[in-house]
């Protein structure tokens, strides 16, 4: 009973079609009662009884479909936990995002490291729950703990932090899988640490304890660490020195005013692990960055047969190339000197798209970064098309936490168009993967132009026509702009006040 009483609450939205339904049978009942009570008609009587039919009976249908319609979006609402909270644009073409479905989405892996392969997987998992995240274990080296001694972990930062991005709930995870463990016989473990520690010895492999963890964490795709042989990444400079410790690359690089001439991996015929070139293989779209270039993206690279399965892969290979340059790394690089390290490293056929930022970052936070040495990644279209790669140009940079990061919707929202147009050039328009990616992505367009601002501009004078030809960077960041030009000039205006004064 108290179920029952649920369909009549405000935010169900089913009173109006249940009164219309109501309505409708009244209709119906009042012509039915005319039919037998009364003896004789007239033909005003028979087309009255016509009409009251036939509205009866129409009110009545529409009020059962919207009814049902109302109860699937309920039904979507309660049980599709990809859904963002408090969303009321739910509708009937939601169903497409129904399990059975989404699962038909394309099979995407990402290969890297660190905060940007995280940034992708975030994006992505909106879109296909067909996700294989291949992850750097590139924290060999590092002294561990005592208690990660005694276990006899291996070291999985990575791996925990790609766990968390494809989890369904980011925020609950991230506390639970970086839960320190104060107990005096634990030692300084994470809950990570433990969980992992567990299901390894559970299903007795590291590999398959991670993949199982996708099922018994409720995750959109799986982890898979790029191999279980330990390695160092090491970095042979241009002068010649050789730094074996990857914290200390960038170090000696800024030191000794050189640049990186190659990376390699030591051993250098580490194994993949288990069911990391059977994903590759099976690919529809394989993604490269963002992140470090040198010890985050390339390293995967070097792991035997890795760079090889995926040029013989006939996926989609997509780079998404970094935003800023990053110090002792990748200093003065531009779009074209990304790829190229990547294609030295790994050889031609590596890259078919390369998807990157339009620039538009705003003036003060670059400022930050070019005082530790950091700058916008120069922009060399040509060159890069030179090397035979297609490229996207998107707005994809998004200030967070005082820091320019890449925006995961964006980022998403750029391969989910690339994969759309792959499956339209094959004729795929009624493959479920196409109807399901290119109906996701309209919902997407059409939120982000309903959130942006409408700048109507009359075309009365010079000066408005020259302000309809203003850049979208200038009326982006118009305000800021105008804002840091009006407090250089009060500065230049109270120095030369000051020296007045002096001068007096």
């Amino acid at each position: 009973m108290k179920g029952f009483f649920t369909w009549f609450k405000s935010n169900t939205k089913m009173k109006r079609w249940l009164c219309l339904v109501l309505v409708g049978m009244v209709f119906v009942c009042y012509g039915i009662a005319t039919i037998l009570t009364k003896k004789e008609m007239e033909i005003m009587d028979i087309a009255k009884i016509v009409v009251l039919f036939v509205l009866g009976f129409t009110i009545t249908v529409i009020g059962i479909v919207y009814a049902q319609k109302r109860t699937l979006e309920m039904l979507i609402e309660a049980s599709d936990m990809r859904l963002e909270k408090g969303r009321r644009d739910i509708n009937i073409k939601s169903l497409i995002f129904n399990k059975k479905v989404y699962d038909k989405g394309p099979k995407v892996v990402v290969i890297g490291g660190g905060q940007g392969i995280n940034t992708v997987l975030k994006g992505l998992k909106n879109y296909t729950s067909n996700i294989t995240a291949i992850v750097t274990v590139s924290d060999y080296g590092k002294d561990p703990s005592q208690a990660r001694r005694q276990l006899n972990l291996l070291p999985i930062e990575d791996i925990r932090d790609s766990i968390v991005a494809l989890s369904y709930n980011e925020e609950i995870m991230e506390g639970l899988m970086n839960l320190k463990l104060t107990n005096n016989q634990l030692g300084d473990l994470t809950f990570s640490e433990l969980y992992l520690y567990a299901i390894k010895k559970l299903y007795g492999d590291f590999t398959n304890a991670v993949e199982k963890s996708s099922n018994i964490l409720n995750m959109i795709g799986k982890v898979l660490p790029v191999t279980l042989d330990e390695f160092k990444i090491c970095a042979e400079l241009e002068n010649g020195m050789v730094v074996e410790e990857k914290e200390k690359i960038a170090e000696m690089v800024y030191e000794k005013v050189t640049k990186i001439n190659r990376i390699y991996i030591n051993p250098s015929n580490c194994i993949p692990a288990p069911g990391v070139l059977e994903a590759i293989k099976d690919a529809e779209a394989i993604i490269l960055g963002p992140g470090s270039l040198y010890t985050n993206v390339i390293p995967n690279l070097l792991v035997k047969n890795v760079s090889k399965t995926i040029k013989d892969s006939k996926a989609i290979k997509i780079y998404i190339s970094n935003i800023m340059t990053e110090q002792g790394q990748t200093d003065n690089y531009s779009v074209s000197d990304h790829i190229q390290a990547i294609i030295d490293h790994a050889g031609e056929n590596i890259i078919d798209y390369c998807i990157y930022d339009t620039g538009e970052v705003i003036p003060e936070y670059v400022r930050r970064y070019n005082k530790n040495g950091q700058d916008l990644v120069e922009q060399d279209a040509q060159k890069c098309r030179d090397k035979g790669i297609k490229l996207l140009k998107e707005n994809l940079s998004i200030i967070t936490q005082e820091s320019i990061r890449h925006n995961p919707k964006a980022v998403a929202e750029a391969i989910t168009q690339i994969i759309c147009d792959d499956l339209k050039f094959k004729d795929k328009q009624n493959d479920p993967q196409y109807i399901m990616l290119k109906t996701r992505l309209k919902e997407e367009k059409m939120k982000k132009k309903n959130l942006q601002p409408i700048f109507k501009v009359k075309q009365n004078s010079k000066h408005d026509k020259e302000e309809k030809k203003e850049s979208k960077f200038n009326l982006k960041y118009k305000d800021r702009i105008e804002s840091i030009q009006t407090s250089e000039e009060r500065r230049i205006e109270n120095r030369s006040k000051m020296e007045w004064n002096n001068k007096d």
